[in-house]
């Protein structure tokens, strides 16, 4: 290890204040003295190109380095001596390590580009955001020790944020059993962003079947989660103290995304989306409306989307077939004509008798055939808790 030794200036020298520090490094033969780097520096005393420093008088500094070595040759090609450059990276190799933690490297690579402060300034981005959470959680990990638990999420958590990066997302925070992930920040991507959040939840849906036939075999309970996706304008950049910070955003976006997520219980599906997230990449994917839903605390309705599947695979007929008389249901539904949407939602249900979606709407269309909403009712469930 490389360190710094202070010399003091000669008592009679004309600055007798005046000190100088030179790097040394360790003697090949014994660790415990060094020796000055550069050991024909003409500026230094006499008494240091010769003597052995104690390792108690040096100052250890421990660096990343860039070494570069160019010999110095004369006009005859002659080599005369070689100039020596020490780049230090230290502070960049601990930003690189510290951002490969939440964003791939080839990302990292590029906000480094950026300058030191890329991040620092706060921006507001157009992104979308991915919530997703363990669903039964307490009751899954009861049974287990600390270090299962731990194992447990490491394992999981190691497959879904590598959905994430493979499709250029930002993991945001990890909350407990929750995973946070931003797309579109802090780097545009090469695609829309809903377009890869959304292709990142198919792809952790993919990888959790993948991660529960592993615990299948080995006769561990299977894990299901919730999945909430949503578009829109947010603010992004180290947030924190001096002592701790840390990249995130914040904004109307981030909290539709975990009330989303919560949602997928309600409705019995995985993955939820939001109608901005939707609009943006409608044409890619099958989804099915289940709601128009006004969050608390919000005064705009929007319509919330169980994503199904990527356009790209084909449905099989009954599924076809389903989906339709559902559409057809919701549609006369949403036009206050209950009795005809109870005989699209019924023979929906002869398809899928335990659809929660179904069900739900099997039970508000019974109940407004009887007791007619108002004349201003727009179909809008206003969710009274978060």
């Amino acid at each position: 290890m490389i360190g710094l030794y202070r010399i003091d200036a000669d008592p009679d020298a004309p600055d007798p204040d005046f000190a100088t520090t030179i790097l040394v490094t360790p003697d090949r033969q014994n660790s415990e003295y060094y020796h000055p780097w550069a050991k024909s520096a003409p500026a230094l005393p006499s008494h240091t190109h010769c003597t052995p420093i104690p390792q108690i008088q040096v100052q250890k500094i421990s660096r990343s380095l860039n070494l570069t070595v160019t010999p110095l040759t004369n006009p005859e090609g002659g080599v005369r001596g070689g100039l020596i450059i020490l780049e230090d990276i230290s502070r960049e190799k601990r930003m690189k390590a510290a951002m490969y933690r939440y964003m791939t490297p080839k990302v990292a690579e590029q906000v480094m580009a950026l300058g030191d402060d890329s991040l620092m300034v706060g921006e507001r981005k157009d992104v979308t955001v991915l919530f997703s959470d363990i669903r039964g959680y307490t009751t899954l990990t009861e049974n287990l020790g600390a270090s299962e638990v731990v194992t447990l999420l490491n394992q999981y958590f190691e497959t879904m944020v590598e959905a994430v990066f493979t499709h250029e997302g930002t993991l945001d925070k990890f909350i407990g059993d929750a995973l946070m992930a931003v797309f579109g920040a802090p780097l545009p991507l090469t695609e829309k962003h809903t377009l890869m959040a959304v292709r990142s939840a198919l792809d952790m849906r993919r990888r959790l079947v993948e991660f529960n036939q592993h615990r299948v075999i080995d006769n561990q309970p299977l894990i299901r989660f919730g999945i909430g996706i949503s578009s829109g304008e947010v603010v992004s950049g180290n947030i924190g103290s001096q002592r701790r910070m840390d990249y995130t955003a914040i904004g109307d976006a981030v909290n539709l995304s975990a009330r989303l997520e919560s949602l997928t219980k309600e409705y019995g599906c995985d993955i939820i989306i939001s109608e901005s997230t939707y609009r943006n990449c409608s044409d890619s994917f099958w989804v099915r409306e289940l709601d128009k839903i006004r969050v608390k605390g919000k005064s705009e309705a929007v319509s919330i989307y169980e994503l199904i599947d990527d356009r790209r695979v084909t449905l099989d007929p009954i599924s076809t077939k389903f989906l339709y008389l559902y559409k057809m249901g919701r549609e006369d539904f949403l036009d206050r004509n209950f009795e005809q949407a109870l005989v699209g939602f019924e023979a929906a249900a002869q398809i899928r008798p335990d659809d929660r979606a179904v069900a739900y709407h099997l039970e508000l269309a019974n109940f407004y055939l009887e007791n007619p909403p108002p004349e201003d009712w727009d179909g809008v469930r206003t969710m009274t808790h978060k």
